[in-house]
């Protein structure tokens, strides 16, 4: 497998998980304190064309890597879930790293 296979996946999840935090101080703004109607309907719709792009790049990497359908359904939801993303790619670069460099996976750990 190739490197950047990898790599476009981890810059992803990071910005991925990064908007979404962004996404969830705009919502308590808009809801809590009334205010940053706009700025939330913005930061909704970057994240919400990150995701998709995160979806794409994770999909790729979960097929080239040979994942079973509820590891990568779980990779796949991780983009959702705030902070999630950010120890999802921590764990699959842990257990793809091998692969780029052409050797065995690592085991996955519970």
């Amino acid at each position: 497998m190739k490197r950047s296979v990898l790599t476009r996946y981890r810059v992803m999840a990071y910005l991925t998980a990064v908007m979404l935090l962004v996404l969830c101080t705009c919502m308590v703004f808009k809801y809590g304190f009334d205010t940053g109607q706009d700025l939330t309907l913005v930061v909704s719709q970057i994240h919400g064309l990150l995701y998709i792009v995160y979806l794409v790049f994770a999909f790729d990497l979960g097929s080239k890597a040979k994942w079973p359908f509820g590891k990568l359904l779980w990779v796949l939801v991780a983009g959702t879930i705030p902070t999630a993303a950010f120890f999802v790619e921590r764990k699959v670069t842990h257990e793809v790293e091998p692969l780029v460099s052409g050797g065995e996976p690592a085991p996955a750990q519970v």
